[in-house]
């Protein structure tokens, strides 16, 4: 399990080549293995100018590049998985892992130890969940506390020495770069002592292991025949585990219940030491049967010091937790308007908060509304043209709400008013807010007692779940929608 090459990408339309590389590491040790590895199939990695111009070509980000492309842009090539293969002169370097967030491109080469002709499935290929661990680590790092450029800047130039601790010669060790970092610092002003390489410093005090799962639902729906729902789940598995020793081990296992959603395309921390074969092997590339690992899923792993990200999971739940419907119909300055939302009878019913924002872009400020809702309380922001429905903290007995209306705009002032250049005539949504604190969509959870740990001392073991709506939209069906299709991981 190693990378070949890393790469940071800042995404930036309208210059000349439409992205700057901000931070770039190949490792010439791993290079020379692939060579050995994938023989004639063997493709080098091209330099930065190069493999910047074949990334954005291959994610479609290059401003002049508007042509159908039936290798690229087919139906048949939907990309599932952000794994790539970037044309390099005639040949194609492939694997190449990549995706964009927050304007930002992570994009890492994995070693393949074996030949590339016939491609082996994705599967058999360790590098790629480590490359995966190692950009999201990347990302957490600099997106955590950043404010502006001046800080983004810092940390990049923090990431070489990083890498050197946390990859070093292109084998990921410890993903948590944050932590690394606190490490470094910690230990250029005490001797601590001696301690594995991946690990600087010991704990001191009362011991204790806290587990939190958090899962981001996100759904896509249109009240469409011919168009269909999407909705998935991706879960993290947060951990801290405060135990004395230099090398405690821990095993952790998550359950599920009998109706649970089996876990999919998970990707494990590093300190994990050993892990089960049929964990890995559910992906959501495939379609679900009923012979699915549904765990328990044992992770034995030798935690460090600070909280880490055990493990990231996604999961193809039957049913999404709201289901419901958005019609918008436009007369003259006025918008007439129709929600109903219910909620599914297996989800909990008890929310921290529930609200559904209903945005109108294009448009002048909101002048009057006139609305008439079953359930909850709407708040009106007439300068941002927006709608906020607010449902509370449960749903009633029927498990089902509705709000209807009209609003009426005033006159536009482009300067002030909200834009979108996908909200254009009809096509509108309606984006749910929500989080439901001791619950999981998918049933997950972690048995305190089901906790080993080998250290000294009896630690306290403390446990938390929560459920968040991520990206949750619904489209106005009276209208054109973007649609989304497959995987919505990434």
């Amino acid at each position: 399990m190693a990378q070949r090459a890393v790469w940071l990408i800042s995404h930036e339309p309208g210059t000349p080549l439409c992205g700057i590389v901000k931070f770039s590491r190949r490792y010439p040790t791993v290079e020379k293995r692939a060579k050995v590895f994938n023989g004639a199939s063997y493709v080098p990695v091209p330099e930065d100018g190069p493999f910047l111009k074949a990334l954005l070509f291959e994610l479609r980000l290059l401003d002049d590049e508007k042509d159908f492309l039936e290798s690229r842009d087919s139906c048949s090539h939907i990309n599932k998985t952000s794994i790539y293969g970037l044309p390099v002169g005639s040949e194609e370097l492939w694997p190449v892992v990549a995706f964009l967030k927050n304007g930002m491109i992570y994009a890492c080469v994995p070693l393949v130890e074996q030949t590339l002709s016939p491609r082996p499935p994705l599967i058999s290929i360790s590098g790629i969940s480590q490359g995966f661990e190692l950009l999201f680590g990347v990302q957490d790092f600099l997106s955590s506390g950043q404010k502006n450029d001046s800080e983004l800047n810092t940390k990049l130039s923090q990431l070489s020495d990083l890498l050197l601790q946390t990859c070093p010669f292109g084998t990921l060790l410890d993903a948590n770069l944050q932590n690394s970092l606190d490490n470094i610092n910690f230990a250029s002003v005490t001797h601590p002592q001696k301690q594995p390489a991946w690990k600087t410093g010991t704990y001191k005090g009362k011991p204790q292991v806290s587990i939190s799962i958090t899962e981001k639902v996100n759904s896509m729906q249109y009240d469409k025949q011919e168009i269909a729902d999407t909705w998935q789940v991706v879960g993290v598995v947060t951990c801290k585990c405060d135990l004395e020793g230099s090398m405690p081990n821990v095993t952790i296992s998550l359950s599920l219940p009998t109706n649970g959603s089996p876990l999919q395309d998970i990707l494990v921390h590093p300190c994990v030491t050993s892990l089960d074969s049929t964990i890995l092997t559910s992906s959501s590339i495939d379609a679900m049967d009923d012979s699915a690992f549904s765990g328990p899923y044992k992770f034995p792993l030798t935690p460090p010091l600070e909280s880490f990200n055990l493990c990231y999971y996604t999961s193809q739940v039957p049913v999404p937790p709201i289901l419901g419907f958005y019609q918008v119909k436009e007369e003259e300055v006025q918008l007439k308007i129709a929600v109903n939302l219910k909620l599914h009878e297996s989800v909990k019913n008890s929310f921290e908060f529930c609200e559904a924002h209903i945005p109108f872009y294009n448009r002048g400020p909101i002048t009057h509304v006139e609305y008439k809702a079953s359930f909850g309380q709407l708040e009106v922001f007439r300068e941002k043209s927006l709608l906020v429905w607010i449902i509370g903290q449960k749903f009633p007995k029927s498990m089902e709400i509705s709000l209807s209306g009209t609003v009426t705009f005033g006159a536009k002032n482009h300067e002030k008013q909200p834009f979108d250049q996908i909200c254009i005539g009809g096509t509108a949504y309606l984006k749910l807010h929500f989080r439901i604190l001791d619950y999981t969509l998918t049933g997950c959870y972690v048995d305190q007692h089901s906790v080993q740990v080998f250290a000294s001392g009896k630690p306290k073991i403390s446990t938390h779940r929560k459920l968040i709506s991520s990206d949750y939209y619904i489209w106005n069906s009276k209208a054109p929608a973007p649609v989304t299709y497959g995987s919505l991981l990434l």
